[in-house]
């Protein structure tokens, strides 16, 4: 017997790590608070982790974007890979030289782009999307403002991240 309504547990779901933030930033004010020489530097340090902790959050919380689409991702040992229905695959992090964001049919799609040519296309509402999010902090020189402001724009193709020259794959 659950004692929250499925939409109120679905909503704090979606919210849980913005919170838990939060909850960080209340402890850190706890401490500071306190004051002293010991609890004073420690709230600084927990409230500048509790605001790092909420910024990302706050980016990762437009991956998660309702399951509308069929298929799933799954992230293994550096590698992206989509199980869909009638298409699918796997490409390598590490061979990655481009990801953008199109929309195909109204929708919008992850276009990720291997140094061989190989492209596979994403759907960004696909069950287990939303760990692209660390996938894509992984690759150098990535902005993750532009990555997770490309769910806002309006063009149907946009570059997001490519590679950059002196990051050549080794």
């Amino acid at each position: 017997m659950t004692l929250l309504r499925p939409e109120a547990t679905a909503l704090l779901r979606r919210w849980r790590e913005i919170l838990a933030a939060v909850g960080l930033g209340l402890i850190g004010l706890w401490f500071l608070s306190l004051g002293g020489y010991f609890f004073a530097p420690l709230a600084l340090l927990t409230l500048g982790l509790a605001t790092g902790w909420g910024l990302i959050a706050r980016r990762r919380l437009r991956f998660l974007q309702p399951v509308a689409a069929p298929g799933m991702v799954e992230i293994d040992e550096g590698q992206i890979g989509y199980l869909g229905p009638t298409f699918g695959g796997y490409v390598a992090v590490r061979e990655l030289v481009e990801v953008r964001m199109i929309v195909l049919h109204g929708r919008r799609h992850w276009r990720l782009k291997q140094a061989d040519g190989q492209a596979l296309l994403i759907p960004a509402s696909a069950t287990g999307a939303e760990q692209l999010f660390d996938a894509f902090a992984a690759l150098p020189g990535v902005d993750m403002a532009a990555v997770t402001a490309a769910f806002t724009s309006s063009a149907d193709t946009l570059l997001v991240w490519r590679r950059p020259a002196r990051a050549a794959l080794t």
